[in-house]
């Protein structure tokens, strides 16, 4: 059960928030720059990831996941489903104020609306994600095609807002992943993250009750990533409160990075470009140095098979640059090729075949072989 403070304290609790300025809704300049205070939560080290073989990263999953690149009392910061001016600045605000930075999984027509928001999470300094374009809650139950469609216009969308590239990050709506659906973003060199933490501010309207709930779930997950929502007044209101427990109860924040930018479909570009709203012309200029001073992690998982022998599918996933013909495999073990569906797209089709597993899932010994080949689109 959440605690709450009694009316006198929490009163008080609000005074000093505003007092350090984290509930303003009102725009305020990135500093020039983040001088190193006792009240600073700052950024303890950069992971740097490869996202080329589609990884997933989070506890939160039912899939084959990478270990975990945090050590205990280490905290990511993402934000999803904005950006939204008026809640995403103050986030902003309170992030530089803590000298510190987050994820941003934005969603596509969110991006479209708000342009110059989306260049300004940029500018200051943050990691900019996708999280499909109209945020549908049950991704796996869509047809192949419009789940697809959902990823790339979301990821153009994002893109094509910002004026420049993005990172090669993405999060489902609803955590909710599948299997085929992270093979298709693996053959397009993008990485998914699920959390460990979930603040609950989808439902929590009282800002210190979600102080309390995202804490204690930080608490039992010994860290992680943490997921917050940048369209909620009340993840504004609480951040700063969020973030001071967070130094004073010694976590450290990591800030994610990619290696290589997304590369948005021409197509879904073309047809992004023309609904942005006026103010996507609008530059923001970068007002505050890039923190250089952190310690750089470089992490480039392996590729993983996104099936299980049980799958009753293998698919042929189409992208506008298919991955290049390679085959994993291992002497002594023969390919399951398993029944075929198909989903169709503009471009070359890509045929992901399963294959057999060795290990078990989830024992941390499996290791999954994946055949990715190009193959000539079957006549209709």
């Amino acid at each position: 059960m959440s605690y709450r403070l009694p009316s006198a304290a929490r009163l008080a609790a609000w005074t000093i928030a505003i007092a350090i300025g984290g509930l303003s809704q009102a725009a305020h300049p990135a500093r020039a720059g983040c001088e190193s205070t006792t009240a600073s939560l700052g950024v303890s080290r950069t992971v740097e990831i490869d996202a080329s073989s589609g990884p997933i990263f989070g506890s939160l999953t039912r899939q084959v996941r990478e270990p975990s690149f945090l050590k205990p009392k280490e905290v990511v910061l993402t934000f999803d489903d904005g950006p939204m001016p008026w809640v995403t600045r103050s986030v902003l605000d309170t992030l530089d104020l803590y000298c510190t930075k987050a994820t941003f999984f934005a969603v596509g027509r969110m991006a479209i609306a708000y342009p110059a928001m989306v260049k300004e999470v940029l500018a200051r300094g943050h990691t900019l994600g996708s999280h499909t374009h109209s945020h549908p809650l049950r991704m796996p139950r869509l047809k192949g095609p419009d789940a697809i469609a959902e990823i790339e216009r979301g990821i153009a969308a994002v893109a094509t807002a910002a004026g420049q590239p993005i990172a090669p990050f993405f999060r489902f709506p609803g955590l909710a992943d599948s299997a085929l659906l992270l093979a298709y973003l693996q053959t397009r060199h993008i990485a998914s993250f699920t959390v460990d933490a979930v603040s609950n501010d989808s439902y929590i309207r009282d800002p210190l009750t979600l102080v309390e709930r995202t804490m204690a779930e930080v608490k039992r997950n010994k860290g992680g990533i943490i997921l917050f929502h940048d369209i909620k007044t009340a993840t504004a209101k609480a951040l700063p409160i969020i973030l001071s427990r967070l130094k004073e109860q010694g976590y450290s924040v990591v800030h994610m990075t990619a290696k290589d930018p997304a590369v948005p479909l021409a197509e879904a570009i073309a047809d992004i470009a023309p609904k942005l709203s006026p103010d996507a012309t609008q530059t923001v200029a970068l007002d505050r140095a890039p923190d250089t001073a952190t310690r750089v992690t470089t992490i480039a998982p392996a590729p993983r098979r996104r099936f299980n022998t049980t799958t009753p599918a293998s698919t042929r996933l189409t992208a506008q640059t298919a991955a290049p013909a390679t085959a994993l495999t291992k002497p002594g073990v023969a390919p399951v090729v398993l029944k075929e569906s198909v989903i169709e797209m503009t471009g070359p089709p890509i045929i992901i075949e399963a294959e057999a597993q060795t290990g078990s899932e989830g024992d941390g010994n499996s290791e999954w072989l994946t055949r990715v080949t190009p193959r000539a689109k079957r006549p209709r």
